[in-house]
């Protein structure tokens, strides 16, 4: 039997967050810093939203808009897609395709965040679990030696 595939096993652990009080541009500014795409928003402890650079830009762009002047949680999703580590992997996947989401913040039994899955992370998942399996050149040429070896019938005579 195969071995289920959890959240925890491709999640970014331990990931960086950033205060409710703090502004769009301080989100950006981490999100520069440390290469990321998605903050989880934190009042406290609490988890409280979640902010992406799709986010960041599209204020941004926005005529007028200083994103100094404006606090991150005008510009966060205040409901955040939320899965325990031991989740299965396909269910997250398949959420986060269906409601085509860039993420999912990781919470443990407390409701404190552990960690975040990507998009990004599911397809380093894929692309383990594709290199696991044989390459499409590998089945082609068992199949051709396979028709190869089969005895061949002998002509029907009419």
């Amino acid at each position: 039997m195969p071995q289920t595939i959890l959240v925890q096993d491709y999640m970014t652990s331990s990931p960086h967050s950033i205060g409710v009080s703090l502004s769009l541009s301080d989100a950006a500014n981490m999100m520069k810093a440390y290469k990321i795409r998605h903050l989880p928003v934190l009042d406290g402890r609490a988890l409280v939203g979640i902010v992406s650079d799709r986010d960041v830009q599209m204020v941004e762009s926005m005529d007028g808009v200083d994103a100094n002047e404006v606090p991150i949680e005008e510009a966060m999703s205040q409901a955040p897609y939320t899965v325990a580590p031991n989740t299965p992997l396909e269910v997250a996947a398949r959420h986060m395709a269906k409601h085509k989401l860039g993420s999912a913040v990781v919470v443990d039994a407390n409701q404190k965040v552990i960690g975040v899955f990507t998009v990004t992370d599911g397809m380093r998942a894929l692309a383990e679990l594709l290199g696991k399996m044989p390459s499409a050149d590998v089945i082609d040429v068992e199949v051709s030696e396979k028709k190869k070896a089969a005895p061949k019938k002998p002509a029907r005579r009419a």
